[in-house]
């Protein structure tokens, strides 16, 4: 990515991450796993970043990777150049941004790799793309160094009730006195604000600093310090917090996030005005205190010849949608109808409004002239 003018532009080249020593279950043979084989020749035209797991921080939940195509589960994972605090873009080691997700699955991560040393040859392999050294096999080696990962890429939770939104971190090597910043934000319809923001020394040196704008939004220091946990508890949800969470997590050089969507929802409260129709009359069916927006009322009837649910030809009248103080809507469905025993379904009855012709225009605004005329001269 280069940025001109404040525009960040982008080109994007398909690259291949290789993790090894990914682990497997117990009741799992290695013989069902495919391993990977970089070309017979190597290529410095293919991008291929290879780590192992093993020599990095702890990745959860690793093992649902080894068979997501099987299962056609899409598999995200983009990589990126990434730039530590402090240093240079052409530094040495070079580091590298990686976001890793599986659909369907909660699973979500992103993972600084950093670029290992690799033996000499003669000649030397160079990445053409980015002008980096290469293994023999003509992999990058790396290793990974910094994570961010949530096990909820995607959460629902009602109205006035209590969520817990998760994120962790994980790092190779933890600087002794290092001080660990966490900010929660929320996006939300183009706009966006601080929720919560935590700083915390590991060792206690300096204590914790802790600064909610959301009043019942929490964090656990003790949590962050022992686990890497950096979960968010919000009380006493309410509409405006539906949105998009960023947790943004720093400690040292190094800064990553993961994004998280919380939805919220009111189930409705429906009644009816009637249940029993004698004669003619207008039945009125009343949702309310429900979010999100989204709503769909329909009238049913009982057929009497075959008992049967069916849904009534004519589905009425709505009345525009209302929305109370506290972000909810509300909505009526009106129904008219004619009954009577002899009949076997209920009778519609349409009546057509045509738009009055020029003439007519011009007989009623004579009219009115001279009936004010003659109120005029009977008040006088």
């Amino acid at each position: 990515g280069v940025g001109l003018g404040g525009v960040a532009l982008f080109t994007r080249t398909p690259s291949t991450l290789v993790l090894r020593d990914v682990p497997v279950g117990l009741d799992e043979s290695l013989d069902t796993l495919t391993p990977f084989v970089p070309p017979l020749v190597p290529d410095p035209d293919l991008l291929l970043f290879e780590t192992k797991v093993s020599s990095s921080p702890d990745i959860p939940n690793a093992e649902v990777l080894l068979h997501a195509d099987c299962n056609e589960q899409e598999v995200t994972c983009e990589i990126s150049r990434y730039t530590p605090r402090g240093l240079q873009e052409s530094s040495d080691p070079a580091y590298f941004m990686v976001f890793l997700s599986v659909e369907g699955l909660d699973f979500s991560m992103s993972l600084i790799l950093q670029t290992l040393s690799v033996e000499k040859h003669q000649p030397a392999l160079i990445q053409k793309k980015l002008s980096l050294p290469l293994s023999s096999s003509g992999t990058l080696q790396t290793k990974g160094i910094f994570l961010v990962f949530s096990n909820k890429k995607s959460v629902l939770a009602p109205l006035r009730g209590d969520i817990l939104l998760n994120c962790g971190f994980k790092q190779e090597e933890v600087p002794l006195g290092a001080d660990v910043g966490v900010e929660w934000r929320l996006q939300h319809r183009g706009k966006g604000h601080k929720v919560l923001e935590m700083k915390k020394n590991l060792d206690d040196t300096k204590g914790t600093v802790l600064h909610g704008e959301r009043k019942g939004s929490s964090m656990d220091a003790a949590q962050l310090a022992s686990q890497g946990n950096v979960s968010m508890s919000l009380t006493q949800l309410k509409v405006a917090d539906e949105g998009t969470y960023i947790c943004t997590v720093s400690v040292g050089r190094f800064h990553a996030q993961q994004v998280i969507q919380l939805h919220i929802y009111q189930p409705p409260q429906v009644s009816l005005s009637d249940e029993k129709l004698k004669t003619s009359q207008t039945l009125s069916c009343h949702s309310r205190k429900y979010y999100p927006l989204d709503a769909q009322m329909q009238w049913f009837y009982l057929s009497p010849s075959d008992s049967k649910e069916q849904l009534f030809p004519d589905q009425g009248s709505l009345s525009s949608h209302r929305q109370h103080g506290d972000g909810t809507y509300s909505l009526s469905s009106y129904l008219t109808v004619v009954n009577h025993p002899v009949l076997d379904s209920p009778v519609d009855v349409i009546i057509v409004v045509e738009s009055p012709q020029l003439d007519s225009y011009w007989f009623v605004l004579g009219f009115l002239i001279i009936t004010v005329l003659f109120f005029y001269q009977v008040i006088k």
